[in-house]
């Protein structure tokens, strides 16, 4: 006898702070239960046959309301109750998150000769993302990647990017991303404001954020992922060097396509290896 219910996001994780509220047909408040960790409710209080409201709520969630029949055996089933964050917003769930370079890519896309594109990437990074419980828009993300990772291919054209006309990787060996806030851009899309500081110049860059979804690992954990892209222009970070060639064209284009594919691990640390 009594109230059983199973809470879940979207994408199928248990909230494990929900609250459920049942309330008579007066309005009267006739129980209150709190989900366990696995996000089920399980109470035994017996109700009487009727018509009930059970209302479930949660931090960071929007409220979701719905109708239960009460039969003679004092039961009622709600069943699996679907929250969504607030405002129609999906993210994690709150807490830590650490990035895994392992699963994740940092990749820069440049035009070469007006004809082609240059693509590269930077094989040591790091970072957490924060999502927050309360405010989602609070969440942070850091990041640190190590200028001289940089990887197009080609060990000449890599040794250039090294060098002080491009990322002079000696005077400024790292890059790094902080953010500064988040705001929605749809249901599982976000633009997430921060600081970028790269070459010794500090500018405000915006991501574009997918997120994908959150599932189980084979090792036990919790990942989340995302996918993010922005825009960058060399000359707002002193990084003026360019060859022209003699039509005119530039060597290499001074835009640059940022494109990240992330996994996060669900805690403050990497699992062990």
């Amino acid at each position: 006898m009594g109230l059983t219910a199973r809470i879940r996001t979207r994408d199928g994780w248990a909230v494990s702070h929900a609250v459920v509220t049942v309330t008579d047909m007066t309005g009267t408040q006739v129980l209150r239960a709190e989900a366990d960790p696995e996000g089920a409710v399980r109470d035994g209080t017996e109700l009487a046959p009727g018509a009930y409201t059970v209302i479930v709520t949660a931090v960071g969630y929007a409220p979701a309301a719905s109708s239960a029949i009460v039969t003679a055996s004092g039961r009622a089933e709600v069943g699996t109750v679907t929250l969504a964050r607030q405002g129609g917003a999906e993210l994690p769930p709150p807490g830590p998150w650490t990035i895994d370079p392992a699963h994740s890519s940092v990749a820069a896309v440049a035009q070469h000769l007006g004809i082609s594109s240059v693509h590269g990437r930077f094989t040591e990074f790091g970072g957490t993302i924060e999502i927050a419980p309360d405010d989602i828009t609070k969440s942070r993300v850091e990041a640190v990647i190590r200028a001289a990772s940089v990887d197009t291919g080609n060990g000449m054209r890599d040794t250039h990017l090294r060098s002080g006309d491009f990322l002079d990787v000696e005077r400024h060996p790292e890059i790094t991303y902080r953010s500064t806030g988040l705001a929605q851009a749809g249901p599982d899309r976000w633009t997430v404001h921060g600081e970028l500081a790269m070459h010794g110049v500090v500018r405000p860059v915006d991501l574009d954020l997918a997120y994908l979804g959150t599932g189980a690992d084979p090792w036990g954990g919790t990942r989340a992922a995302f996918r993010a892209t922005t825009e960058l222009h060399r000359e707002d970070f002193a990084m003026n060097y360019n060859q022209v060639l003699q039509a005119g064209i530039a060597a290499i284009g001074t835009t640059l396509r940022i494109e990240l594919d992330v996994q996060a691990v669900q805690g403050e640390s990497l699992p062990a290896a």
